[in-house]
């Protein structure tokens, strides 16, 4: 059976993604700094950290919340699934992030745009683990 995506969810990753190349370009170009925001997570929560981590992750929160008069609800999944299943998906993406170094935001969009083949590589295994993680719960667990 093909996949059938429909229009309007194109129009809304295409304007996601723009915004997202946007961003890390210009924060790039700003700050000669890349957009992984596992770093920036990190580099906020140290003792050194700048006003500039703060400002990109609160500009992170607030493009969520700005979502939400516009129409943009939250993802169906965070309404579907528990609180401690989510927690636990978080740390496990966060120990993920420390254990490849980077994250999808680092490697996937300005790793690979540097043709950077460690991150070509780590994406790689992102995307795989990604899919492996919904064929199991989908199709051997029956969730989803």
């Amino acid at each position: 059976m093909p996949i059938v995506i429909e229009p309007a969810v194109l129009e809304k990753a295409l304007a996601g993604g723009v915004l997202i190349g946007i961003s890390a370009a210009g924060l790039l170009l700003v700050n000669g700094r890349i957009a992984g925001i596992s770093g920036i997570m990190a580099g906020a929560s140290g003792r050194q950290s700048k006003i500039w981590q703060w400002a990109f992750l609160l500009g992170l929160v607030m493009a969520g919340i700005a979502a939400a008069p516009l129409g943009r609800g939250l993802p169906a999944a965070l309404g579907r699934e528990s609180l401690p299943l989510l927690a636990a998906a978080g740390l496990l993406v966060g120990f993920g992030t420390r254990l490849s170094n980077g994250c999808t935001s680092g490697h996937g969009v300005c790793g690979i745009a540097q043709l950077n083949p460690r991150s070509i590589i780590a994406t790689c295994v992102f995307m795989l683990a990604a899919g492996l993680t919904v064929f199991v719960t989908r199709h051997l667990l029956g969730h989803g």
